[in-house]
């Protein structure tokens, strides 16, 4: 049995991603940094996050903020909104008639810039689903795009769920660990909202013992100046 401190926050694997580094600061060390971006997507997702809203549109109900999670991958978290629709194959739902496909949209505040990371962070919304309804498989799920104002639908392939699977496990194992990877400066740093924390610069500075090698030795090297 899974106790809850096994359990890490679904949307993390979007941070993980991205950057290890950023995970670790955000869900090990629990720090945190707001910049333009984070915000408006917090606004975006306080419009979609309405736990009590629940409607029917002919043969679609509408959920939002659906609790889901995943003993397998450790997983736990929200789902924007879940749209279940009309299916023979479905699965049956507490109050309602008829059998029933689940589907998952997730929103995000940009133009799918971060496609690749959202698509996995859907993925993994859409395995914790069908592991809780004991759904054979979601083949279908959308990212809701807030500069586009449009949905994007992605298919939740073979390749796809293997490597949520795969990320899922090791970032499990850097949880279990308490670790913070270190980084090297990329070009993602510079819209990375933790970079004032992260200070991803430092680790580029060499060594005192590199400097002294290069400033006696000419650049030589740290092991010439250590020996």
């Amino acid at each position: 049995m899974t106790s809850e401190m096994d359990y890490m926050l679904l949307s993390g694997i979007q941070h993980f991603a991205f950057c290890r580094r950023q995970w670790a600061l955000i869900y090990i060390e629990q720090q945190w940094a707001d910049n333009y971006f984070t915000v408006d997507g917090s606004i975006m997702h306080d419009k979609a996050h309405d736990p009590f809203f629940t409607e029917k549109r002919g043969k679609r109900i509408v959920s939002r903020a659906v609790p889901v999670r995943s003993e397998r991958l450790h997983l736990t978290g929200e789902c924007d909104v879940v749209e279940f629709l009309v299916d023979p194959h479905g699965v049956p739902l507490f109050g309602r008639e008829g059998l029933w496909q689940p589907r998952p949209v997730e929103y995000k505040r940009g133009s799918g810039g971060s496609l690749e990371a959202d698509s996995l962070q859907l993925c993994a919304q859409a395995i914790c689903l069908e592991e809780m309804l004991c759904y054979r498989r979601i083949d279908h799920a959308s990212l809701y795009y807030g500069e586009l104002r449009r949905r994007v639908d992605i298919p939740l392939t073979d390749e796809l769920r293997q490597t949520v699977e795969s990320m899922a496990r090791e970032m499990y194992e850097v949880f279990r660990r308490g670790h913070t990877p270190t980084v090297k400066k990329t070009k993602k740093c510079a819209s990375c909202s933790m970079k004032e924390i992260c200070l991803p610069g430092i680790s580029r500075q060499p060594s005192a013992g590199a400097y002294l090698a290069r400033e006696l030795f000419g650049g030589e090297g740290e092991s010439l100046w250590l020996s």
